[in-house]
């Protein structure tokens, strides 16, 4: 379970947004992950799949920074 902070800005919320997806179920999706997930994706990034708080299926990439903010980079239903 996600146990730190979430940075938002304009460009990842509008990112979000052109796929149907608020910050708000995004967190939801990588606070409650469930195993086998976080999976290392690229780059430095984390995948995570599984139900937002709509209860609709989510994949979300995000990366970690340094001080253990996450920075949701990808969201999208699957």
């Amino acid at each position: 379970m996600a146990k730190g902070d979430f940075r938002w800005n304009g460009w990842n919320v509008d990112h979000l947004a052109k796929h149907g997806v608020g910050p708000t179920e995004a967190e939801h999706v990588v606070r409650f992950c469930r195993r086998p997930y976080p999976r290392p994706h690229k780059k430095g990034t984390w995948l995570v799949i599984g139900r937002g708080n709509s209860n609709r299926r989510l994949q979300v990439i995000y990366t970690l920074d340094s001080d253990g903010t996450y920075f949701v980079i990808h969201a999208m239903p699957i």
